[in-house]
Parts: C-alpha cells; structure tokens; sequence
C-alpha cells in the first residue's frame, strides 16, 4: 500500500501515519524530514539533491505512507500513491491542536523534532492560516485530476471511521 496524507499543521496527519505505520507495518515517511537535516544544535536544510534522494530512496519502496505538507517536489509520490488523503480539519481546530502540542511538548508529554518555543508557536499560527488561504486551494485543484484515488476528510470523526476501516482490511 501506498498512502499519502496531506494536511496542515495541527490537522492529525502525523498521528494517522504513525498509527497505520504501527498497524500495518509499513514504513512512515514525513517530508520534513526530507527538506531537514535534525541536529541537536538546530535543524539545517538539506540541499535539494539530498532531500530529492531521500524522498526518491521512500517512493520506490514497496509500501510506504508518506505525510507532509509540502508541494511541487513531492509529485510522484501524489502520483504513485494508492490512496491520498486529504485531511481538511477546519481551521479553528488545527489552531487548538497546535496549542495543545505545545503546552505537551513544553512538560514532556509529546517529543518533537524541533526545540517547543513560543517562536515556533507563532510560525505554526503563521503556517496555519498560509496554508488556509494559500496551499489548501492549490492542492484541492490538484488532487481534482485524481479524484478515484482522494478522499477529503473534514472531521474527526471521519479520520477516526477511516482508520478503524483501513485497520480492518
């Protein structure tokens, strides 16, 4: 299976991968983690060929699900996948998500790849509303063209229902 999920920050999409990761037993891609090299000292972007090779190594795996929000370098995986999902939380809940993912991170609860600061609270604010009025258009245009493979989720109801469903197969 080739699953990829696209959503905002705050919008679930890495709880999902990591649990169908864990129920399936298929490798779980963020690509953050492409465009970002983690160092203890502060994250450093990887070059364009560095992160197009890593991303290249995931998509040729059998089985993958990869997450992220980012678009453009990421086409052949939209393309190769088997299912995309788009996970459309609205947007007064992607901001409560990001808050109570900070406060986690803040006493331990909840691990990240990046040091949990109030600065990095305010660019998920910022990244948030981009994508709400910048990304979210352009990638419902896109995923138009493949609509027998995409599958919008609004609700979280929804996301809980499509997993149980694809646990079950």
């Amino acid at each position: 299976m080739k699953l990829y999920i696209i959503g905002s920050v705050g919008s679930g999409k890495s709880t999902m991968a990591r649990r169908l990761s864990h129920a399936l037993s298929i490798p779980h891609f963020e690509t953050d983690n492409f465009v970002w090299q983690r160092q203890e000292g502060g994250d450093v972007r990887n070059a364009e060929p560095v992160r197009d090779a890593q991303f290249l190594a995931a998509v040729t795996q059998e089985d993958w699900i990869i997450e992220g929000v980012h678009i453009g370098w990421t086409e052949n995986a939209i393309r190769s996948a088997d299912m995309v999902i788009f996970l459309d939380i609205p947007y007064h809940q992607r901001t409560y998500q990001c808050i109570l993912r900070y406060l986690k991170q803040r006493v331990g609860v909840e691990r990240s790849n990046y040091k949990p600061r109030l600065s990095m609270l305010l660019k998920m604010f910022k990244w948030n509303r981009y994508f709400e009025e910048t990304m979210k258009p352009v990638f419902l245009e896109k995923l138009e063209s493949i609509p027998e493979k995409t599958r919008v989720l609004k609700k979280r109801r929804q996301v809980s229902e499509f997993l149980v469903e694809q646990i079950r197969e």
